[in-house]
C-alpha cells in the first residue's frame, strides 16, 4: 500500500522494538475511577514498522449499519483474534512487555489486536467506549500504539459533566486506558480538515472485551 507518510526527525534507524515500561509509564487519574497512562516514543524504529504494516497487513474496509442505512468505516481494519499470528515480531514482543507491566492489576494478559489504519484527516472514530463484551460491565485495560503521523485522540466523560481531553499521538506513542474507561468515559479520532499524514493504531485487549 503507497502512503504518503513524513517521518519523525526523533525516530532514528530500523531496530524496531518496545522501550521499557516501569517508571517511564505517567498516569493520569481521572473522574469515576478511571484512569490513562502514557509512554511517549514507547516503540522505537515506529517509523519502519509503520512502513512494514502498511505494506504488509491484509487491510479491509467495512461497512455497517447507521440508522437505517449502510455506511462505509471511515478507516481501514485489520483484526488478530488470540489464536491468530501477529502480523510483525515487534507486536508480539509489545503484548509480552504490556502483559509483564499490567499483570497483576490486569489479573490476564492481552489477547487479541485491532489495527486501523486512518489513510488521512478524513478517516476518524466516533465517540464510543470499547463496551461489547466484558467492557460494558467490568474494569478492564485497552493499551493502543499509534505509529505514523500524530492524530488527537480526545476522551470525554460519559454524558458530559467535564473538561473534553486531547492527547496528540504517533511515532510510538502508548496510551493505555484502565479502570472504569470504557464504561464512564467515551474516546474519538476525529476527522481534520487540515493536511495529515496516515496512522496506524494497535489496540490491545483481553479476551471478551472489544
Amino acid at each position: 500500500m503507497e502512503t504518503l507518510f513524513q517521518g519523525s526527525l526523533l525516530d532514528w534507524g530500523d531496530d524496531i522494538r518496545p522501550g521499557p515500561l516501569g517508571a517511564t509509564v505517567h498516569r493520569t487519574p481521572l473522574a469515576h475511577g478511571a484512569w490513562i497512562d502514557i509512554r511517549p516514543a514507547w516503540m522505537g524504529g515506529a517509523d519502519a514498522l509503520f512502513h512494514r504494516l502498511a505494506d504488509s497487513v491484509p487491510w479491509h474496509a467495512e461497512r455497517r449499519q447507521m440508522y437505517d442505512h449502510m455506511v462505509d468505516v471511515p478507516r481501514l481494519l485489520s483484526f488478530y483474534a488470540e489464536e491468530d499470528t501477529l502480523p510483525d515480531p515487534a507486536l508480539d514482543a509489545a503484548k509480552s512487555l504490556l502483559n509483564t507491566h499490567y499483570a497483576a492489576e490486569l489479573g490476564e494478559p492481552f489477547r487479541t489486536a485491532g489495527l486501523c489504519l486512518y489513510r488521512d484527516g478524513r478517516d476518524s472514530v466516533a465517540w464510543h467506549g470499547d463496551r461489547i463484551g466484558r467492557g460494558r460491565t467490568e474494569d478492564t485495560m485497552v493499551a493502543i500504539i499509534s505509529i505514523g503521523a500524530p492524530r488527537s485522540l480526545l476522551l470525554r466523560p460519559r454524558g458530559g459533566g467535564g473538561p473534553t481531553l486531547r492527547h496528540d499521538l504517533g511515532h510510538g506513542d502508548l496510551l493505555v486506558m484502565g479502570g472504569s474507561c470504557q464504561r464512564t468515559w467515551e474516546h474519538a479520532v476525529p476527522k481534520t480538515t487540515r493536511a495529515m499524514g496516515p496512522r496506524i493504531s494497535i489496540q490491545f485487549r483481553p479476551r471478551g472485551v472489544r
